[in-house]
């Protein structure tokens, strides 16, 4: 089989598990629905109870378009930042916009008790914790434009961010050490990252923000397969080097800030997917990876939300904890796997 039918075949096995899970995610919960009714409701038709097609349309279906949009985007953003910077370490939060969106959310959550009552009640609501994310990773990607621009090394701006990420990690620390355990518990629940409290405006706002990200991350794909040989060899071929690295960064902070903001700090997606990615297609070329990557983001997404709901309890466990331990063996076993297959 040649590797044109090998991709393929992956991309259509990929695109029916993306459409499988997808109705799997929504017919799993507290309240077990058969998925021939959800597939009912989705299509305009009708589910065999009036209160099934409630609870898809209004609670079900808003989630798993949130997961499907964090995992894209997250994934995306990861594989961005790993090529940018030459580093398999690198995430979309190593240019510290996680970090100033959770700075954000600390001065609100945590310092309310310094605000007026009737601010603090307006601020504390969930329109005011995001606007107050969005406002902390804006900040954060100010500074580091105006760094970027200054900088001509690019190793250079991701310490930079890396300085920033401990700034505000520092700050937080101090805001969590004089807060009560009424606040640190809405900070440390915000921090697990929610999937299911956003409204149709919301998600709405959101997709926006996701488009607009994964369209400017889409024209550069030709720049990111030139950025693997390094950038002198990027600027021999006639590339921009500073403007691609500017539009590299502003996509990857519209997709990782506003999913912060709306949806809390998501691990292990950003970092780990490109890598699966890459083991599964065998191949350096954005082209491909940026399809893959956007799938396999999604399909990872939805499977640890449809876990973290343990289906037929009325519990749920945190999404980023699900992320994590669900990951990280993976992307062992894959390396193992790799480094076996190499030998």
């Amino acid at each position: 089989m040649t590797n044109n039918n090998r991709n393929i075949v992956l991309f259509s096995i990929l695109t029916l598990s993306l459409a499988l899970l997808l109705l799997l995610n929504i017919s799993l919960g507290s309240v077990s629905i058969p998925i021939k009714d959800v597939f009912n409701s989705l299509t305009g038709g009708n589910s065999s109870k009036e209160t099934w097609d409630y609870i898809i349309i209004n609670y079900r279906l808003p989630k798993a378009i949130v997961a499907i949009q964090v995992g894209m985007g997250l994934s995306i953003s990861g594989l961005l930042m790993q090529t940018l910077f030459r580093n398999p370490l690198a995430g979309p939060d190593v240019l510290g916009l996680s970090s100033g969106a959770s700075l954000g959310v600390a001065i609100i959550v945590l310092g309310a008790a310094f605000l007026p009552i009737g601010l603090s009640s307006i601020l504390l609501s969930s329109y005011g914790i995001i606007l107050a994310s969005s406002l902390g990773s804006f900040l954060v990607l100010l500074a580091v434009l105006a760094v970027s621009q200054r900088l001509r090394d690019t190793m250079a701006i991701l310490i930079v961010g890396l300085m920033f990420a401990s700034l505000t990690s520092a700050i937080v620390g101090t805001l969590t050490y004089f807060s009560t355990a009424e606040q640190l518990q809405k900070f440390t629940f915000w921090s697990m990252g929610n999937l299911g409290n956003l409204s149709w405006p919301s998600i709405v706002t959101l997709s926006i923000c996701v488009a607009i990200g994964l369209l400017l991350s889409l024209v550069s794909i030709k720049p990111l397969n030139a950025l693997l040989l390094g950038e002198n060899y990027a600027r021999s071929l006639g590339m921009n080097y500073k403007r691609t690295r500017l539009i590299i960064i502003f996509a990857t902070s519209i997709l990782a800030g506003s999913i912060t903001a709306y949806a809390g700090p998501i691990a292990f997606i950003g970092l780990a997917v490109p890598h699966i990615a890459k083991l599964v297609f065998q191949t350096s070329n954005h082209t491909i990876l940026f399809w893959s990557t956007l799938l396999l983001g999604a399909i990872i997404m939805l499977i640890c939300d449809s876990i973290s709901q343990l289906p037929g309890s009325d519990l749920t466990l945190p999404i980023n904890a699900v992320t994590s331990i669900f990951g990280a063996p993976i992307v062992i076993w894959l390396l193992i796997r790799k480094r076996k297959m190499m030998n």
